[in-house]
């Protein structure tokens, strides 16, 4: 990955967040933590009702990024029509790997934990942690593509599902 310029990033910008998902940069300001003066990003994650701060140099390295192209969009999507892969690992194991997926903030895996925790109403009931990460990455996935499309959320989130039942079709 590419050190971070000072201007990769501007207000009103929106960016991913590994650990949170899609945030807009309300401003660039200084504060001065343990004697030092750091430049940082602060980041509004409207829909957790969330403001993070991040320091700018340290922003490529902790994973931040801008919104993905709609190109890998598409591919996300795309993705959302293959066949769920199921490991035969233990639940514990597998929530883990699913767990590191959704907060790596990489489109392609959020697209593949959704396709693999999906259930269509003929399938078996999903316990509860498996129905807790399957609408994490649903949120995250609905978010990024809300972003990039320009659509609100409900809009993207029907692009989803819409998407995810045409695999059952």
């Amino acid at each position: 990955m590419s050190k971070a310029k000072k201007n990769e990033f501007r207000p009103d910008d929106y960016v991913v967040y590994p650990a949170h998902g899609v945030g807009q940069i309300v401003s660039i300001e200084e504060q001065e933590v343990a004697g030092l003066r750091l430049e940082m990003f602060v980041i509004s994650f409207e829909k957790d009702k969330m403001t993070l701060r991040v320091p700018t140099a340290r922003a490529s390295e902790i994973g931040m990024r801008g919104l993905s192209s709609p190109d890998l969009i598409d591919r996300a999507l795309e993705t959302l029509k293959g066949k769920a892969r199921v490991k035969r690992a233990m639940w514990s194991r597998r929530a883990q790997e699913y767990d590191q997926k959704i907060n790596s903030g990489d489109l392609m895996s959020i697209a593949e934990v959704v396709r693999d925790l999906h259930r269509n109403d003929e399938q078996r009931e999903q316990s509860y942690s498996e129905r807790q990460l399957y609408e994490a990455a649903l949120d995250r996935l609905t978010r990024e593509v809300a972003a990039v499309s320009g659509l609100d959320e409900g809009a993207a989130q029907k692009r989803v599902e819409d998407v995810l039942m045409s695999r059952a079709a």
